[in-house]
């Protein structure tokens, strides 16, 4: 059934085949006076072509622009997501989850052309990120079952534990026992958090269980203290000690660096200290850097900014984006991270998650929130939303209590019939 066609002011509007209206679409005959002009009348077709971009006395956009735009390809190769109202294909949700991204013809949108990644890659770290922030420790085989649940969601990057002093992190304490029972799909990459050669150590108890290693640090001189109680260039220097042994041992390594949008205690954190930190941790041997934003500091448009600089300085570097929505911006700023060019991104089931350090710190975006606007966006991602939904339910009853994420508690968007 075709979409209702309703007139927007300054903007083509788009039928659900993809095609301009009467009005804007300039038929043939159609004539438009242009008052104060020698000459009199002129054909704003004529106009359309001689200046392609500017608007008629209607406010209208030129045709030319619109074609323009719709031919010029998606930077990096990606999909680009075609303006207007469309029919979304029934069976969408089932190739959104095998990792099918939607055509542009299929994507509900209104508004201009995007150059959205068609698949985003997801590392699951609630099972970390998530279960250290808890005040209770969770029975090691209740974290074994709800890491097992999300495994058989989809996800293809799972974060299960850290390997950080059991004095210090007595919610983790653990990690040994978790890492060597889960069972987890062999498609799935299983990382671990460490915190320093020690804890890499430890972990290679278990080197046949876990594939990636992930180092961190803050990119705050007053956090990183009170986080790790080391400076950054201490940090820097032990994480290089670690990236070394890890890849001779044929790990994978990510560093992560906190406060990169804000910091609690310092504010303003410059980009280039950001970057000079990443810089340093991918000639360690980084092949991934992921940028935390730890007390939910972040705006959309100081995002874009960010990640705009990140790719330049880090050419073909994977990029991944931890965006925590203690303030409620954690989604707005997945969207300018896309807009930017992020395809990699880190969340945590149930919204899960915070910082030790400070107090207060809340969660991180919760991962079926992102799967599901990810979705509707027609951006595939390989999870089953409703498995992932069922293992944050599985939590809330783990925890006793309820859970911040908004599709655990509205459901994902369901629309009525096959057309969407």
């Amino acid at each position: 059934m075709p979409v209702p066609r309703a007139r927007r002011r300054g903007r083509p509007v788009a039928s659900h085949a993809g095609a301009v209206d009467g009005l804007h679409n300039d038929p043939v005959g159609h004539r438009s006076p242009r008052l104060g002009v020698a000459g009199g009348e002129r054909d704003h077709r004529q106009r359309a072509r001689e200046r392609p971009g500017r608007r008629d006395h209607r406010g209208a956009f030129r045709r030319g622009t619109a074609l323009r735009d719709a031919r010029r390809p998606a930077r990096g190769g990606r999909r680009v997501a075609q303006a207007g109202v469309r029919v979304r294909d029934p069976h969408a949700d089932a190739r959104l989850q095998a990792g099918v991204p939607l055509s542009p013809r299929s994507i509900p949108r209104i508004g201009g052309v995007s150059n959205f990644p068609a698949r985003v890659r997801i590392r699951e770290v609630g099972p970390r990120d998530g279960f250290q922030n808890e005040p209770e420790v969770i029975p090691t085989a209740d974290k074994v079952r709800l890491i097992e649940m999300l495994g058989a969601t989809g996800l293809q990057r799972i974060e299960v534990t850290s390997f950080v002093r059991p004095d210090v992190m007595p919610q983790l304490a653990d990690a040994s026992e978790v890492l060597s029972s889960v069972s987890l799909p062999s498609g799935v990459a299983v990382s671990v958090l460490i915190p320093n050669e020690r804890g890499l150590e430890r972990a290679l108890d278990w080197r046949d269980r876990f594939q990636e290693i992930n180092g961190f640090l803050s990119a705050s001189e007053t956090h990183n203290q009170k986080n790790v109680g080391r400076s950054v260039a201490e940090s820097l220097e032990g994480l290089s000690r670690v990236f070394a042994r890890a890849r001779s041992e044929g790990l994978r390594c990510e560093g992560v660096i906190s406060t990169s949008f804000g910091c609690p205690y310092e504010g303003h954190v410059p980009v280039d200290r950001v970057l000079d930190i990443a810089a340093a941790l991918v000639d360690a041997g980084a092949v991934e850097v992921g940028f935390g934003d730890t007390t939910g500091m972040a705006n959309p448009v100081q995002v874009r900014s960010f990640f705009g600089a990140a790719f330049e300085r880090l050419p073909g570097v994977e990029l991944t984006a931890h965006f925590h929505n203690t303030r409620g911006q954690g989604l707005a700023n997945v969207l300018a991270a896309l807009e930017s060019g992020v395809e990699s991104f880190e969340s945590s089931f149930g919204e899960l998650g915070g910082c030790p350090v400070p107090a207060g710190a809340t969660g991180n975006i919760a991962t079926e929130d992102l799967v599901s606007m990810l979705h509707e966006m027609g951006i595939a991602t390989g999870v089953d939303l409703g498995k992932l939904i069922q293992a944050s339910r599985a939590a809330q009853g783990v925890l006793g209590r309820p859970l911040g994420s908004h599709v655990l508690v509205a459901g994902p968007v369901e629309w009525a019939g096959a057309d969407r």
